[in-house]
């Protein structure tokens, strides 16, 4: 089977999501991330944005070697994998991306077909990882049987209300990045367990949220826009929850597994 091939570093604790950014915001966004040092932008097709991300990524300045670019494509378009990758690339001003991520699961002969010109594409050199996101473990079980070929990345809402302990072990047994998505839209930022921990710590909720996430190994995309929420998101590092703060968090779950697509 093939595996990833992700940079040996692997994805960044935090990558910047640019889901509803458009305009000059989304420029000035992703021009002062990059200047902060994010060094992963995640768009969509869907996201209807890929050009103004890729206006900001040429306003920083920074190497496109230095650069992880990720953009995911809209299963409604299954049958024109192609064009729909040439358009991005064409948006956003770029010659491959880095990870291109199939947005949401097709029934299997549908994920399996696009699947295959997902392969095709990365032999090709557009690409250079591919990957899926808000597949289910039985949905990337069938993939990787099906094509011999696993995804690098499955990107999933991962936050408290959607946490499932048995997720990250069984992605990482297959060798795929479980990576979070919709951190603070998908979770309740009031919640009390969250509020406590927070102030225990003289941190954001935010910075809690995306430090749970690292504490379970998943890497996460966070949307932010102002210059001090851009720059908290980069403090992960920077602070440590005990054991028993994460497994606090860890049963704010509802059970709730309701695919949630960003």
């Amino acid at each position: 089977m093939s595996g990833r091939t992700l940079p040996a570093g692997g994805l960044p604790p935090v990558s910047l999501g640019t889901w509803q950014m458009w305009g000059g915001e989304a420029i000035r966004g992703v021009r002062e991330a990059l200047d902060l040092g994010y060094r992963c932008v995640d768009t969509a097709t869907g996201y209807r944005n890929e050009q103004v991300v890729g206006a900001g990524i040429r306003a920083s300045g920074i190497r496109r070697d230095e650069l992880l670019i990720v953009t995911k494509f809209p299963e409604e378009d299954a049958g024109r994998e192609r064009e729909t990758l040439a358009r991005s690339l064409e948006l956003l001003g770029v010659e491959y991306v880095d990870l291109w991520l199939m947005h949401g699961p097709l029934d299997a002969e549908g994920s399996l077909a696009v699947w295959r010109r997902f392969i095709e594409a990365r032999e090709a050199g557009l690409v250079r990882d591919i990957g899926v996101s808000n597949f289910r473990p039985a949905q990337v079980d069938d993939l990787v049987a099906r094509s011999g070929v696993v995804p690098a990345v499955n990107q999933v809402a991962f936050g408290p209300r959607y946490f499932d302990p048995a997720l990250a072990p069984h992605h990482a047994a297959l060798g795929i990045v479980v990576q979070g998505h919709s951190p603070f839209s998908e979770n309740d930022l009031e919640h009390p367990v969250l509020r406590a921990t927070a102030e225990r710590h003289g941190r954001s909720v935010h910075q809690v949220l995306l430090r749970w996430h690292l504490d379970h190994g998943v890497p996460t995309v966070a949307k932010a826009v102002s210059p001090a929420h851009l720059a908290g998101n980069l403090t992960v590092r920077d602070f440590s929850l005990t054991p028993a703060e994460v497994a606090a968090i860890d049963r704010i779950a509802d059970g709730a597994r309701t695919d949630v697509v960003s």
